[in-house]
């Protein structure tokens, strides 16, 4: 069978570019959905439901496609700290999680348009380096933080930040690219570098 069109749920341009580094051509359709956690919701619960209802959003206005959607938050003393609303906000995160070490969890979702859902939650440790406020609000200065849950981009000017990553740098980013392509398979279809390929029902 052919690969149907692929699409992203998402208007994050990391996530863009980490499919379209995999040669991957992709449709961008962000999808409208609320992204408050819901009472006593665990991280990972948080992420994986969020991801899917994103990619099932978009995948039932889609036909014959493929609808990947994502969620990421970091995870501080078992508080999730998502986007800032305001600079101070994003200098505050980021005092907060300086000197210190803390989770990012990342929800990825596969919808197909005729009705399955596949999903998976990958987590990270990342550590941050001791710095001061100057140094924060220069950062967060940049206008890098505003989009990013816990306000920095590992993969931009908030790399200065980190002193250690244990686990997958991809989910810090925001989409655990290893995980989709597992993900694409339990739905039936290969990764076969550089494009998707259908595969048949037959082993």
């Amino acid at each position: 069978m052919s690969a149907p069109r692929l699409v992203l749920a998402s208007a994050s341009p990391r996530r863009r570019q980490l499919l379209q580094q995999l040669g991957l051509a992709v449709e961008v359709r962000p999808a409208d959905v609320d992204e408050s956690a819901l009472p006593g919701e665990r991280p990972g619960d948080h992420v994986e439901r969020l991801a899917r209802a994103k990619a099932e959003a978009v995948a039932a206005t889609e036909s014959n496609a493929l609808v990947i959607g994502g969620d990421t938050v970091v995870v501080l003393d078992g508080e999730i700290l998502t986007k800032p609303a305001e600079d101070h906000d994003a200098v505050a995160m980021l005092l907060r999680l300086q000197g210190r070490e803390h989770r990012v969890a990342t929800g990825v979702a596969v919808a197909a348009s005729e009705g399955r859902t596949v999903s998976a939650v990958v987590s990270a440790a990342v550590r941050f380096r001791p710095f001061d406020r100057a140094l924060a609000e220069a950062y967060v200065a940049t206008g890098e933080p505003a989009d990013k849950a816990g306000a920095y981009g590992i993969q931009g000017y908030g790399s200065v930040l980190v002193e250690e990553v244990r686990g997958d740098y991809f989910a810090v980013m925001g989409l655990p690219v290893a995980r989709v392509v597992v993900l694409l398979e339990e739905l039936g279809y290969r990764y076969a570098f550089g494009r998707l390929e259908g595969r048949s029902d037959e082993r």
